[in-house]
């Protein structure tokens, strides 16, 4: 039987894998290098809001599963974070589900039209939905385990600000506020989520588990992007064969109405 890593390894351990982060998807990569059309970029903006959308629902199911009252006291952040809430004046206060709508309509898309989710790809779609099932079925620590991918996304979120204004003009700069607020929420979520990983899987067999979780959440996102490069670079969005939208927006419907 090998022996569980220390603290500061397995945490090294983790951070390791951030070699395999969408960051490093040819999609990301022509994003952040100004290759990538107007159309791309508002494909990607608008099947990322399935994910967005479903984030408090994933972060839901993790306090639904957890019986740590601490634990549910500081993840409901994450949730507030998207959703936005009401402050004690009886303001709303945006989130990031209303940041990411108003970056779309920084690219030049309607609310309208990515709240109804007419892009999202079947792919994208598909691979959204076994990350929420996946924080349903397990336990509440593997579920805080899968979203140390934040633990890479600071670098993602600073490369768009640094690099987007220039290489994309054309998107209002009022869109990037998503990518600001992030910055600053992803590291203290890492925080949280790293605690809880170093503390719970303490055996190397335990370890080598939490590693496979992080990979599987990894794979999550770099298949999401793999559906955008079929559709948006290499025009074979799903049913290309099929020279109609509005074939494509039926099959979509018929699968949302189940």
């Amino acid at each position: 039987m090998l022996s569980p890593w220390t603290r500061e390894e397995f945490e090294q351990q983790l951070r390791a894998l951030g070699d395999y982060y969408h960051i490093h998807h040819p999609y990301h990569i022509a994003m952040n290098t100004g290759q990538s059309t107007r159309q791309q970029i508002q494909g990607w903006v608008a099947n990322r809001y399935y994910y967005q959308i479903n984030i408090p629902i994933k972060d839901a199911a993790v306090m639904a599963n957890c019986s740590n009252q601490q634990v549910r006291r500081e993840w409901v952040q994450r949730i507030l974070d998207h959703d936005g809430y009401v402050n004690e004046s009886g303001e709303y206060v945006e989130g990031g589900i209303e940041a990411w709508l108003r970056l779309g309509e920084a690219c030049g898309l309607s609310r309208e039209e990515i709240i109804s989710q007419q892009h999202v790809l079947p792919g994208v779609r598909f691979a959204v939905d076994a990350y929420v099932n996946f924080a349903r079925q397990v336990t509440w620590q593997e579920a805080a385990c899968s979203s140390l991918t934040e633990m890479f996304a600071p670098t993602i979120h600073q490369k768009r600000l640094d690099t987007w204004p220039t290489h994309y003009p054309w998107i209002e700069q009022t869109g990037y506020q998503y990518f600001r607020t992030r910055l600053g929420e992803a590291r203290r979520d890492v925080e949280h989520g790293l605690t809880i990983t170093l503390d719970h899987f303490i055996t190397r067999e335990q370890q080598e588990k939490a590693l496979s979780i992080l990979q599987l959440k990894l794979d999550i996102l770099w298949s999401l992007l793999d559906a955008l490069q079929m559709a948006y670079y290499h025009e074979q969005a799903p049913y290309y064969c099929i020279n109609s939208s509005v074939s494509r927006r039926r099959a979509y419907s018929k699968v949302a109405d189940g």
